[in-house]
Order: C-alpha cells, then structure tokens, then sequence
C-alpha cells in the first residue's frame, strides 16, 4: 500500500460470543447478527456466510468497473453464487473459496475476461490471493 492511497471507508464492528450464540454489531447500526457454528441448530449466521455475502458483493462490482471499462452494461440478471468452505486439515482450520458467476446473455470470451479481471482487482481476492485455495468459474 502506497501513501498516497485514499481511504474510501472503514468498516467497524463490535462481536462477542464468536460462532458459539455470539453477536456482530456495526457501529452505525445497520448490521447486527446473532452467530452460530456452521451447521448446527443455531438461529444466527456464520463467518463463512458472512464472508461469501461480501466476497461475492464485492466482486459483483469488481465485474462492474471491468465492464464499464470494456463499454459493456452487465445483464440484470448477472449472479454470483460463493461457496466458503471451512477445513480443518491436520489439526488446524483454512478456508477455500469457489466463486461461481452468471453473466448470462454475453460472449463466453468476454465474460471470461470480465471475470478474469475482476478476480485480479477485488479488494477481497486480493486479500485472499496466495493465502487459500480459489476456484472462479464462468457457468
């Protein structure tokens, strides 16, 4: 990160109890949450959830942007579906990440440029790339 990058936003957040019966809050108070574990009974979301519901937001717009940039208005109807897996592999937990992407009504070849790009400027493939297992594929 250089010094001259402009922070856009921050993100707050206040979370106690984590996955067992926990609650997220954001400080502006648009987001509160109750949390369970994955796969349990429990009436609140998961980390994982969380994290597909942002990713995939986010890349949606990463589309966008690579669109705009190439004169070309995503469909409507343009979905992303992201899978989160939780691992736990010899004694300790990862994450590995499937994004799969709609963009219905344009050229495969186009699309997977889109995609391709977006996957190279979203904040959270950023954040993520090197660090776990991704799967981006155009269906």
């Amino acid at each position: 990160m250089t010094q001259a990058a402009k922070l856009l936003y921050t993100g707050k957040t206040h979370t106690s109890g984590g996955r067992q019966d926990g609650i997220s809050r954001s400080s502006d108070g648009r987001l509160d949450v109750k949390l369970s574990p994955p796969g349990s009974a429990g009436i609140g979301t998961n980390p994982e959830q969380l994290f597909a519901a942002g990713w995939s937001a986010c890349f949606e717009g990463a589309m966008e942007m690579a669109a705009r940039r190439r004169k070309i208005v995503l469909p409507r109807k343009c979905a992303i579906d992201a899978e989160i897996d939780l691992l736990l592999d010899e004694g300790t937990y990862a994450l590995r990440a499937r994004l799969n992407v709609s963009l219905p009504g344009i050229d495969r070849e186009v699309a997977r440029g889109i995609v391709d790009e977006a996957h190279q400027t979203c904040p959270y493939s950023k954040a993520v790339r090197g660090n776990i297992d991704v799967a981006v594929a155009l269906i």
